[in-house]
């Protein structure tokens, strides 16, 4: 397919006409080491993830991560592909998936690519109401969908239209709305968040609060995959030995799409060299919880990984097959004692080198 070129960037160096004129080797520096990406205002788990990524992987001039604060996860798929001066974004694949539906972005599969998904967020129904235990019961009762235009809006609409109950909608920012929930203004908050959330850890059940559980509809297949919500999660929401069906999306970073050969490929590209290697300093304290979950390898169904990722996965891949070839054919031969051995095809190689890396994470972790 060809390749769309985005908009003339003039807002990438962020210099003058006079400041151009006299531009010094560390403008230049400062600038094409310099990526900006978009969170959202909700600061659940963009905004502490993006603040992780410049925390870690800042380098002064030779690399510097500059977290900005988009409208939503769905405002910044239209972001990557027309703001000026936007490097990459998080988003959800639920998101991109409407957006490639609606056909407002022409050829969004020519404009977008992934860098990684980093994991799946799920979705929270929080009451305050004893009596509430399902979704049908918040028929006709005040419901908070997140501001207008956010992801959770968009997934909130999802839901209820799938179950075909009709609500009250209200559109606060997730902070108020609890607060609106603790004084019995509203029924319920749908908050769309990575387990475990710092905000919703703060809810007790003790205190009325409750998780309403949100069965996995046919209509939502695609979207959406099930998850569950356990009482290691949310210890004062959720009994223990108990747990809370749910949904999640997977979170994931975009790029737009630039020729191989401009700067703004190489400087995502610079990024890309600079995280993988170091994903394991991501997953330790005081890092948001969601990156424990994160499996470089992993795919984003019909859409296209962005270039350099795609080749420092198969470089990776190479090197931990050669290192692990006997505990690779172990794994091959847990899966199917009978067929371990046999020859297959580079698509199956790489499922199964996601599923290998996954259950090596596993059998380390016992």
């Amino acid at each position: 397919m060809p390749q769309t070129t985005k908009p003339p960037d003039a807002g990438t160096t962020r210099a003058t006409t006079a400041q151009t004129q006299t531009q010094s080797p560390l403008v230049d520096k400062i600038n094409s080491n310099t990526l900006m990406i978009l969170s959202t205002g909700s600061g659940l788990t963009y905004g502490p993830m993006a603040a992780d990524l410049a925390t870690v992987l800042n380098d002064g001039d030779n690399l510097r991560i500059l977290p900005a604060q988009g409208y939503s996860a769905y405002q910044n798929v239209r972001d990557v592909c027309y703001l000026r001066g936007i490097d990459m974004a998080f988003t959800r694949t639920n998101i991109l998936g409407h957006w490639r539906r609606s056909g407002e972005i022409p050829d969004l599969d020519q404009k977008i690519v992934y860098i990684l998904k980093v994991a799946n967020g799920e979705e929270n129904i929080i009451v305050k109401a004893p009596d509430i235990t399902s979704i049908e019961q918040l028929r006709g009762k005040k419901v908070n969908f997140n501001q207008v235009g956010s992801g959770t809006q968009m997934s909130a609409r999802d839901i209820f239209s799938a179950f075909k109950v009709g609500i009250e909608e209200t559109n606060l920012s997730a902070s108020d709305a609890l607060q609106k929930l603790k004084d019995g203004e509203i029924t319920a908050v749908v908050v769309t968040a990575g387990k475990p959330s710092p905000v919703l850890r703060r809810l007790k059940r003790s205190e009325g609060y409750r998780m309403i559980p949100i069965p996995l509809k046919d209509s939502l297949i695609g979207d959406y995959v099930p998850a569950t919500l356990e009482h290691d999660d949310y210890p004062d929401l959720i009994p223990e030995g108990q747990s809370v069906d749910t949904l999640a999306s997977g979170i994931v970073i975009i790029a737009y799409n630039w020729p191989k050969n401009s700067d703004r490929y190489r400087r995502i590209d610079k990024f890309v060299n600079a995280l993988f290697p170091r994903l394991a300093e991501f997953q330790e304290p005081p890092r948001h919880e969601k990156w424990k979950d994160t499996i470089l390898a992993a795919n984003v169904p019909g859409w296209k990984r962005f270039d350099g990722a795609e080749q420092w996965l198969k470089n990776d891949r190479e090197q931990q097959l050669a290192a692990n070839q006997d505990r690779f054919q172990q794994f091959l031969t847990s899966r199917d004692p009978t067929t371990g051995g046999k020859v297959i095809s580079e698509a199956d190689r790489q499922k199964l080198f996601e599923d290998f890396m996954r259950w090596m994470k596993q059998s380390t972790a016992r």
